[in-house]
């Protein structure tokens, strides 16, 4: 029989920080890291533990970001208790409710409008020298965009590795540079925005933020790798969060054109990055649920593509790479 040894752990220490040992404890969530996640309950209150092994994560850039942003006013998780030694946080609790299962044609008018303010109160943070957040740089840009190449290409397709790749992700990395530079979440998207009673929406998994191009974000909720909405809904979208943020000074001298550019290629950066991502949690870490997720993903990237004469060469070579994506 398995015996959970870091379970075992959790339980040990949760009485020395709840002050009972009458508690439930119940597997909340795993995502695509080493992470997991459970819920602890007494009576009327619960929190969330989160358990990262010290082998594989570090708690550190979390509690930093989670600080932060708590201290201006995001709505993320407060954390009440830490164990550096074992990678043990216990987090305030934002229920059941992620995005992706409250998101229908009645609610997503409203949820997307509180998940844009929210992003705009994070990219109105100032850009803080004590959190130290890495840049979204060019080659944190170019190790990512690799993974399409090396995972999707390679042993998901076993396919050629084509020679235009190199300039296409040039075109790719330089429009992310241009763009104003802010705080990125990096994974804002419909699994990671709890629909809350209060504040809605709480917002999760924020651990691997950097300073980064100001459409990324936007990109990762209104084309998420999990759910798609009608082109018309997401441009009434992208037309609200432009005017939000030219308000708040967030853009300037910028015609929603150009933004809606910047949006695309980003998400096309974004989107062949996601294609390497879901293979590689299949091949290397076999998770094979993610490969369901390919098909949406790679309709994002032909759709762009197709969009923009100069990625006139990766639409073409992914019309005649039909995709494997169907998992049993």
């Amino acid at each position: 029989m398995h015996i959970d040894h870091r379970l075992e752990l959790i339980n040990e220490w949760l009485p020395t920080v709840i002050g009972t040992t009458d508690f439930t404890i119940n597997s909340a969530s795993s995502d695509a890291s080493f992470r997991r996640y459970f819920r602890v309950g007494i009576e009327d209150k619960t929190w969330i533990v989160m358990d990262a092994p010290p082998t594989h994560e570090d708690i550190k850039p979390f509690i930093t970001i989670a600080r932060f942003l708590y201290h201006h006013d995001i709505h993320v998780p407060k954390i009440d208790a830490v164990n550096h030694e074992s990678g043990f946080l216990l987090l305030s609790d934002f229920g059941h409710k992620a995005y992706l299962d409250e998101l229908n044609e009645s609610s997503a008018e409203t949820l997307y409008q509180s998940a844009i303010d929210s992003l705009l109160k994070i990219q109105q943070c100032p850009i803080d020298n004590d959190i130290n957040l890495p840049a979204y740089d060019r080659s944190l840009l170019q190790r990512e965009l690799m993974l399409f190449p090396d995972w999707y290409l390679s042993k998901h397709l076993h396919a050629a590795i084509p020679d235009f790749l190199p300039n296409t992700f040039e075109l790719l990395i330089n429009n992310a540079l241009e763009q104003p530079q802010v705080i990125v979440h990096r994974d804002f998207h419909s699994r990671n925005l709890m629909h809350t009673a209060d504040n809605s929406p709480g917002i999760i998994d924020f651990q691997d933020a950097v300073v980064g191009p100001i459409t990324y974000d936007l990109v990762s909720l209104l084309r998420d790798c999990y759910i798609s909405w009608p082109q018309t809904t997401i441009d009434h979208w992208i037309q609200y969060y432009f005017n939000k943020a030219q308000r708040l000074d967030l853009l300037t001298d910028i015609s929603i054109k150009q933004f809606t550019q910047w949006f695309d290629l980003m998400g096309l950066q974004r989107h062949l990055k996601v294609l390497g991502i879901f293979s590689r949690l299949n091949y290397r870490d076999n998770k094979a649920n993610y490969l369901n997720d390919l098909p949406l993903t790679l309709h994002y990237v032909q759709k762009i593509s197709a969009k923009y004469p100069e990625f006139e060469e990766l639409s073409d070579f992914l019309k005649q790479h039909p995709p494997i994506t169907a998992v049993s």
